[in-house]
C-alpha cells in the first residue's frame, strides 16, 4: 500500500510511513513520560488523601453527602481527567496505599511494593485517544508544510508557524468530542447503552456543537503551543544542524530542538494552561454534579479572576512541573519521529535503487 501512495514532497516518505512514524513516537513518549505523572500523583494523594478533601467540596447528593475529587494525569501527549465520586471512582493506583520520601523514594517503593507495571498505571485508556491524536497532528503538520513550502515557493519563517496552528486546530477539533465522551465515561460510570442516550439527550438539547465543549479553552492553548513549537522548532534545528561539532548527529539535534523549543512554548503559553486545567476541573465537577456545577466563565474572565485572586504569578502556576514534563516529552516524541521518518526515507531509497 505505501509503495502506491505517493511520497510528500519534502520528506520523500507516504503519509502512511508519517503516520507510523508519529504513531511509534506517541507509543515511547507515553512509556517514558507515565510513569513520571504517576509518581507526581502518588505523591500529591499523599499530601492530600482523599478522606481529607474540603468539605467546601462536598454538596448533596441524594440523601448521603458525597464528596468527590478530580485530579488531571498526563502521559506526556495529553491530559486525562479522573473524576473521585465517593472515594470509590477513583483508580486503585491512586488510592494505592505507600508512604513516600521524595520522587526517588517513590519511584523504589512503587517498583519494590507493586511491581514495576504500576508505574504504567492508567496509561492504557489515553494511549486509545492519544496515539491517534498525536498521529493526525504531525501527519497533518508535515503534509501542510510541504504544501505550503510547494505554494510559496521558497522556505519561509511562517511556514512552520501557519502549518503548526493548522495542524493543531485540526487535531483539536477531530478529538474535542471524544475527550467530553470520555469525561462522561469515567465520572458517571456509564454503560455504552447510557452513554449514547445521554449524547443523544444532549445533542437533541443542545445542539451538536455541545459535543464541542470545551474546544476554545483548548484551542487557544494547544494552537499557539504547536505555532511556536514548530516554529522554534525549524529555527534552532536548522541553526544546530549548520554546527560542525553537530555533523551528523541528526538524532542529538532532533532531541536538543525538541527540549528548547518545547520548554520555550510550554512557558509562553503557561498561562492558558493553567485556565485549561481549572475549565477541566469545572468540567469533572459538572459530571459528577450537575445541580452544583454553575455556567462556565470565558477563558478571559477566568484568566482575570485567577489574577485577581493570586496575582500575575497566579496565571504562571506550576512553571517547573510543567517544563520538566513538557521538555522530555516534546524531546523523545521529535527526535523519534524523524528517525522513523529518516528510516522510511533510506527504506524508500533502496527500494527505488533495487528497482532501477
Amino acid at each position: 500500500m505505501a509503495e502506491k501512495m505517493s511520497p510528500s514532497p519534502g520528506g520523500g516518505i507516504t503519509p502512511l510511513q508519517q503516520m507510523l512514524a508519529s504513531g511509534t513516537g506517541a507509543i515511547l513518549t507515553s512509556l517514558f513520560v507515565t510513569p513520571l505523572d504517576v509518581v507526581k500523583i502518588r505523591l500529591q494523594a499523599q499530601r492530600t488523601p482523599f478522606s481529607k478533601v474540603l468539605a467546601a467540596q462536598s454538596v448533596p447528593w441524594g440523601a448521603q453527602p458525597a464528596t468527590w475529587k478530580c485530579f488531571l494525569y498526563c502521559n506526556g501527549l495529553m491530559d486525562h481527567l479522573y473524576v473521585c465520586q465517593n472515594g470509590n471512582g477513583c483508580s486503585a493506583w491512586y488510592k494505592a496505599p505507600g508512604h513516600f520520601t521524595g520522587t526517588l523514594d517513590a519511584f523504589v517503593k512503587i517498583t519494590r511494593n507493586e511491581g514495576l507495571r504500576s508505574l504504567w498505571s492508567g496509561l492504557p485508556p489515553t494511549l486509545v485517544m492519544a496515539v491517534p491524536a498525536t498521529v493526525i497532528y504531525f501527519t497533518a503538520y508535515d503534509q501542510l508544510r510541504d504544501y505550503l513550502h510547494a505554494r510559496m515557493g521558497s522556505w519561509s519563517h511562517s511556514i512552520p508557524l501557519l502549518a503548526g496552528a493548522l495542524a493543531r486546530l485540526g487535531a483539536v477539533t477531530v478529538i474535542s468530542p471524544l475527550e467530553l465522551i470520555r469525561t462522561k465515561l469515567q465520572s458517571q460510570q456509564l454503560s455504552y447503552r447510557e452513554l449514547r442516550a445521554c449524547i443523544r439527550s444532549a445533542v437533541a438539547q443542545d445542539g451538536w456543537l455541545s459535543l464541542w465543549r470545551g474546544w476554545g479553552p483548548t484551542v487557544l492553548r494547544d494552537v499557539p503551543f504547536s505555532a511556536l513549537y514548530w516554529f522554534n522548532y525549524e529555527l534552532v534545528r536548522t541553526w544546530l544542524s549548520g554546527q560542525p561539532w553537530l555533523d551528523g548527529a541528526t538524532f542529538t539535534v532532533s532531541f536538543t530542538s525538541g527540549a528548547i523549543s518545547g520548554t520555550v512554548a510550554a512557558v509562553l503559553t503557561l498561562p492558558f494552561d493553567v485556565v485549561k486545567t481549572q475549565r477541566q476541573i469545572e468540567l469533572g465537577d459538572s459530571e459528577v454534579h450537575p445541580v452544583k456545577a454553575s455556567k462556565p466563565s470565558s477563558t478571559w474572565l477566568l484568566m482575570q479572576r485567577i489574577r485577581a485572586e493570586s496575582g500575575t504569578r497566579g496565571l504562571f502556576a506550576g512553571f517547573l512541573p510543567r517544563v520538566i514534563k513538557v521538555a522530555p516529552a516534546c524531546a523523545i516524541m521529535i527526535s523519534t519521529y524523524e528517525f522513523g521518518k529518516s528510516f522510511f526515507q533510506k527504506l524508500n531509497q533502496e527500494q527505488q535503487l533495487r528497482g532501477l
